[in-house]
C-alpha cells in the first residue's frame, strides 16, 4: 500500500534513539546468524525460538532437540526472527521512521518495555485466535504495529514522506497512511478465514500500542501533536479595542477644522 521514507519530526527529549538503533541492529544480527548457519540451522531456530501456540498451550510437545529456551520466552524471541530480507527490511524501515519519535516520547527504558510488551501482545493475541496452531510465528510485526499505533496517537499531523504503491512519492500528514494501514490490518483479519491467524499478531500489537502509549509517555508529552510535532494549540489573544473619537452631539455642533488642524468658530455674518 505505501512505504514510509522519512518524517519531519525532530527529537525533543533525547539526543539519540539508541534503543531503536539497537533493536534494528539486533534484528539484523539475528537474521545474519540464522541465514549464515544454513537451512537446517534456520529451521531449528524457528522451531526453538519462534512462537508456536500449540506448544505454548501444551497441546503439542516440541522435540527435545529444538528446546533451547523456556516456552514462555518465545513470546519475545519470535520477534527477532525473520523469514527473508524483505520481511526484515520492511519491519525495520517502519521501526526506523516511526520508532525514534515514540522512543523520544516515552524515554529509553519505557520505550524498550513498550516495544517488548507489544511483541508479547501480538503473540498472545495470535495464540488466542489459533490456540492449536502448530505454525511458528516469527517477525517483529506485532511490535511494529504497536509503534505505528503509538505514533498515530502522538503525532497524527506530522508530515511524512511515503511511496504510494511503491512508486509515487507524497508528503502527507501521518494520520492518512497510518489509519489506512491499520484499517487494512483489521479488514484482512476479519476476512482472513484460515489465514486469519497471520493477521492476529498485528491486531494484538495495535491494541497494546494504543493503550500503553497513554500510560508510558513521559510527563508533558502531548497527544495529537500538530503539524510540526508540537501541541496543536492556537493561543487565544484578546484584541484590544481601539479608541473611538467622540462624534458631534446636538448640544455641541461640530466645528470646522482650520488649516492648522484646530477648531475655529465660524465668523459672524
Amino acid at each position: 500500500m505505501f512505504i514510509p521514507l522519512y518524517d519531519t519530526n525532530r527529537l525533543r527529549h533525547i539526543r539519540l534513539q539508541y534503543v531503536t538503533i539497537g533493536l534494528i541492529a539486533a534484528n539484523a544480527l539475528v537474521y545474519l546468524a540464522t541465514t549464515l548457519g544454513g537451512e537446517s540451522f534456520t529451521n531449528a531456530a524457528v522451531l526453538g525460538l519462534g512462537f508456536i501456540p500449540s506448544v505454548v498451550h501444551d497441546k503439542v510437545e516440541l522435540s527435545p532437540e529444538f528446546v533451547v529456551i523456556p516456552e514462555s520466552l518465545s513470546y519475545l524471541t519470535y520477534s527477532f526472527l525473520h523469514a527473508d530480507i524483505f520481511h526484515l527490511g520492511g519491519n525495520m524501515l517502519f521501526l526506523w521512521v516511526f520508532g525514534d519519535n515514540v522512543e523520544d516520547a516515552l524515554g529509553h527504558i519505557r520505550y524498550l518495555i513498550f516495544y517488548l510488551a507489544c511483541a508479547a501482545a501480538g503473540a498472545f493475541f495470535q495464540g488466542l485466535v489459533g490456540w492449536d496452531s502448530q505454525v511458528p510465528l516469527i517477525g517483529a510485526s506485532g511490535a511494529i504495529a504497536g509503534v505505528v499505533a503509538a505514533y498515530l496517537i502522538l503525532y497524527p499531523r506530522v508530515k511524512v514522506w511515503v511511496l504510494v504503491f511503491a512508486r509515487i512519492p507524497l508528503r502527507i500528514p501521518a494520520f492518512i497512511p497510518l489509519v489506512l494501514w491499520i484499517l487494512f490490518q483489521l479488514v484482512m483479519f476479519a476476512a482472513g478465514g484460515e489465514d486469519q491467524i497471520s493477521w492476529a499478531c498485528h491486531i494484538g500489537g495495535i491494541i497494546a500500542g494504543a493503550v500503553l502509549v497513554l500510560v508510558l509517555r513521559s510527563r508533558g508529552v502531548p497527544l495529537l501533536a500538530g503539524a510540526d510535532g508540537e501541541p496543536d494549540l492556537t493561543p487565544k489573544v484578546q484584541e484590544v479595542p481601539l479608541p473611538i473619537e467622540p462624534g458631534p452631539t446636538p448640544e455641541a455642533p461640530a466645528q470646522t477644522a482650520s488649516r492648522w488642524g484646530r477648531g475655529a468658530a465660524s465668523p459672524p455674518d
